[in-house]
């Protein structure tokens, strides 16, 4: 499909559906491409099929990769706050005949996929307390001194 195509037919589900923004389709499309790259999927032919697992999956290390801190603030930009929003997005594009399906998908493979903050905040927080003290050991197991930092008086 050539990307006019796809403008138009974006266009044409956001008509008829505006809970998320056509910047969420260009995503979606986008990120299915790195799924498939990811998986190895061969380009054409039938080994070619993502299952919805497979794309969450695929959607969560690419929104990552694309936007970093700024995840989840971007996809709620888009309208989209939970793993059904994508299930959602993928099946407007499967009834605009953009992407094909087998008889066993569904967007319920695409429900509780996983949290968003976990997924897309957490990566992101600082260390806690017991993850520093951890780090903490390590650094003394490996150079026999509590700290590489000098100590300071406080």
């Amino acid at each position: 499909m050539s990307e006019r195509d796809f403008s138009s037919t974006v266009k044409a589900i956001c008509g008829r559906d505006d809970r998320y923004d056509p910047e969420a389709y260009y995503f979606v499309r986008e990120a299915l491409d790195f799924t498939s790259h990811q998986l190895q999927k061969p380009a054409q032919g039938t080994g070619r099929h993502v299952s919805g697992h497979e794309l969450l999956e695929g959607i969560r290390k690419f929104t990552l990769k694309e936007y970093g801190p700024m995840a989840l603030t971007v996809l709620r930009s888009w309208g989209i706050a939970r793993t059904i929003d994508f299930g959602e997005i993928v099946f407007n594009l499967v009834e605009a005949g953009v992407l094909g399906r087998t008889e066993e998908d569904s967007k319920e493979d695409f429900r509780d996929g996983y949290d968003f903050n976990k997924a897309f905040r957490d990566p992101f927080l600082p260390e806690t307390p017991v993850q520093t003290k951890a780090v903490r050991n390590r650094r003394t197991a490996r150079t026999g001194r509590p700290s590489d930092r000098p100590k300071t008086d406080e």
